[in-house]
């Protein structure tokens, strides 16, 4: 154990030893705090890009009908390619695994209620929309579009808190109506817009209903759904050609003219983004260990210095029956004090820079009203991975202390006495 008496030499050696005690505490600390900043850095990048896929199921696949650029099967090129209750029959049973499906029918108008009023997109979608969307109700806020909203063509609209806060001010807006270009809608639900990255998040109403008034009852202008199994980017891709082909033999166009139908897959997206991570997580591992090393390096250096200066000092204390253990306690008991010491500041000061970040960055989302794409989010780091990293650096430098100290034993009283 370390008595009062070695942590007194120990801090004497110390102050007697300042600058070398400030470059083995400087390596250890710097190893540490890169270590930490690298992880947190590595992770706020990973959290702000996959907060951008927040607002959408990570499976969706988007199509957009666009217009043919070849010719096809005795057909002209630039033909326009149209949507309608077909492709959405083939999206939703002939197409093996897929679980949600909404066309969407969109529309810009003025919603108003008595004297305010704002400029909205109104989404037509279908009941799956909530799913694929993530579109969020929270208890005492009403409910989203239900199927039987879509079947009778009904006129409600789920409002974002935005429109609330506009519109009805401190009023709850359930059950009231609101008026879109001279248009009555039933107000049935506010959802939360907070995982919206849109400047402007829409209002929803059934897509029956858009598809009426706003597209002269036919036809829509896209399609999300969810495909489950598709695991590989590899798969991905093969899906999205078959898809093609499929669509192409129903609106007869050629399946490599992609100009003839646009295909945005947020799963191939998620999967390319996180091999880029994986990558980048790996770069910053190694960086971060190798500053780990480094301190290592150091702390082992130093210590070999100390030993070789301390080489007559532990002669005489030999020399006086001190016992080789009491010798290996002081100088190991040395290297444990100035790496964890210095490990500890290196964390504080690693993880002072991460909360400042992280403040600083919700300041700035505050002052810009919480919108837009980021990203760098929450650059934090598991508190596991920090406490590992700082035993190992002590573990390390009592290893690093170790082997000079072993060798300070050894040494005979004589030749240790003699030594300049």
């Amino acid at each position: 154990m370390l008595d009062f008496d070695s942590l007194r030499e120990i801090v004497a050696t110390i102050r007697k030893n300042k600058m070398r005690t400030f470059l083995t505490g400087f390596a250890v600390a710097w190893g540490i705090f890169m270590l930490i900043f690298l992880l947190a850095a590595g992770n706020g990048l990973k959290n702000g890009v996959n907060s951008n896929f927040a607002n959408r199921a990570k499976n969706t696949i988007t199509l957009w009908p666009g217009w043919t650029s070849m010719p096809y099967d005795g057909m002209a090129g630039d033909r326009k390619i149209k949507f309608d209750q077909s492709d959405y029959n083939l999206i939703r049973n002939k197409i093996p695994g897929v679980e949600y499906v909404s066309p969407r029918v969109t529309q810009n108008v003025i919603l108003s209620y008595q004297k305010e009023y704002g400029s909205w997109r109104l989404d037509g979608v279908s009941q799956d929309a909530a799913y694929i969307n993530n579109i969020e109700i929270t208890s005492g806020n009403g409910r989203f579009i239900n199927k039987m909203d879509v079947d009778n063509r009904r006129k409600v609209i789920v409002i974002s808190t935005e429109m609330k806060k506009i519109l009805f001010k401190e009023q709850d807006p359930i059950g009231k109506y609101v008026i879109a270009d001279n248009l009555v809608y039933h107000v049935i639900g506010v959802y939360d817009n907070k995982n919206q990255y849109q400047n402007n998040p829409p209002a929803y109403i059934p897509f029956s209903t858009a598809q009426t008034l706003y597209n002269k009852g036919w036809g829509f202008r896209q399609i999300d759904f969810t495909m489950n199994g598709l695991k590989t980017i590899e798969a991905n891709e093969a899906f999205v050609e078959k898809l093609r082909v499929r669509m192409g033999m129903m609106h007869k166009f050629n399946p490599k003219d992609r100009s003839a139908l646009y295909v945005r897959n947020m799963a191939e997206s998620v999967q390319e983004t996180e091999q880029i991570f994986n990558a980048i997580g790996f770069f910053i591992l190694v960086v971060g260990i190798c500053s780990l090393m480094a301190g290592i390096v150091g702390v082992g250096n130093i210590m070999l210095i100390t030993v070789k200066e301390r080489t007559k000092e532990i002669g005489i204390r030999k020399a006086i029956g001190a016992s080789p253990v009491s010798v290996l306690r002081l100088i190991i008991f040395e290297a444990i004090f100035i790496t964890t010491i210095s490990g500890y500041i290196g964390l504080l000061f690693g993880i002072g820079l991460i909360e400042l970040i992280s403040y600083l960055m919700l300041m700035g989302q505050e002052a810009a009203g919480g919108d837009g794409p980021s990203v760098f989010k929450d650059p934090s780091v598991d508190l596991g991975t920090v406490v590992m990293a700082t035993v190992i650096m002590i573990i390390a430098g009592v290893l690093a202390g170790l082997i000079p100290a072993l060798r300070a034993t050894r040494i005979r009283p004589i030749e240790a006495m003699r030594e300049e």
